[in-house]
């Protein structure tokens, strides 16, 4: 029994939460909608990217298979066909991700002293 996270919790670490939820806050990208964030829609769509999904048919299949798993991931609601659709229609996520992926998350070249 793994006891551990999972790979894609540990890959989205990576990602500064405070300074995505900050450029939501100033592009009113929690607007419309209250039951699902821009944060899980980001997470939703980080897993369809990373795991080669096609449709939204796809991400909702495999979104739904580990169940109570995604709560542990950072997905708080239930994933559904026609939120996702909806999501991606309404919500400004273009600008957030333009603005998060153009931020300095790169990561530095260390020093030999601190790669030892």
């Amino acid at each position: 029994m793994n006891i551990g996270r999972t790979v894609f919790s540990q890959l989205m670490d990576f990602i500064p939460v405070h300074e995505f939820r900050s450029i939501v806050k100033r592009h009113h990208g929690e607007h419309r909608f209250r039951s699902f964030s821009c944060w899980e829609q980001f997470l939703c769509m980080a897993f369809a990217q990373l795991t080669y999904r096609e449709s939204l048919r796809d991400i909702e299949t495999c979104l739904r298979s580990p169940g109570s798993k995604l709560y542990h991931c950072g997905i708080r609601s239930r994933i559904a066909r026609s939120t996702l659709a909806d999501a991606n229609r309404f919500k400004p996520g273009t600008q957030a991700g333009r603005r998060v992926q153009s931020s300095d998350t790169s990561p530095r070249s260390c020093s030999q002293k601190e790669c030892r």
